[in-house]
């Protein structure tokens, strides 16, 4: 594999990262509050970088499977029918976020979490002990596995700590 075809698909997974952040950032740039702002941030957030990176995930894996064993280093196994199952469960949880709770979003992140940190281990593992340096194992998808989730409990803990917030009273004029 070429060095720009190898860089090109290790960084393809920021899009999901990258897409909801700049969209993010415009949007707010209209924003009325800090509140208004939060929320336009953890809705971007959770339909695109949760929601939506989490569907490909899906359709990769179930539609491509052999692409996506080269593209991690592994040969075709079983296994990938499952990843891309709890990829589709992700998908839900990120949908499900854009009109949640901050609280149910904590627990959506928290959850997300669980699987995507897991799978960041299991690359980095990977990595260092079997010198797997495959586009999908390096790269792009080691940031997505560690800040998808993050930034979504990040966002949604600040929007618990907005929301307990006492305002000011407004001054009434007599």
């Amino acid at each position: 594999m070429d060095t720009f075809s190898y860089v090109a698909q290790s960084a393809f997974p920021l899009v999901w990262i990258l897409v909801p952040a700049i969209g993010a950032f415009v949007r707010t740039r209209h924003a009325q509050s800090p509140q208004q702002a939060l929320e336009i941030w953890q809705r971007w957030w959770a339909i695109g970088a949760f929601g939506l990176g989490s569907l490909w995930m899906t359709v990769a894996f179930l539609a491509f499977p052999d692409t996506m064993a080269t593209a991690i280093g592994f040969d075709r196994t079983p296994f990938m029918f499952e990843i891309a199952f709890a990829n589709l469960g992700l998908a839900v949880m990120g949908f499900r976020a854009a009109s949640a709770s901050a609280r149910e979003r904590i627990t959506i992140g928290l959850g997300g979490g669980m699987f995507l940190w897991g799978a960041l281990a299991g690359h980095l593992y990977q990595w260092f002990a079997n010198g797997d340096h495959a586009p999908g194992n390096t790269g792009g998808v080691l940031v997505n596995d560690l800040l998808i989730p993050a930034v979504m409990i990040i966002l949604a803990v600040r929007s618990r700590r907005l929301e307990a917030t006492p305002r000011p009273a407004a001054n009434i004029a007599a």
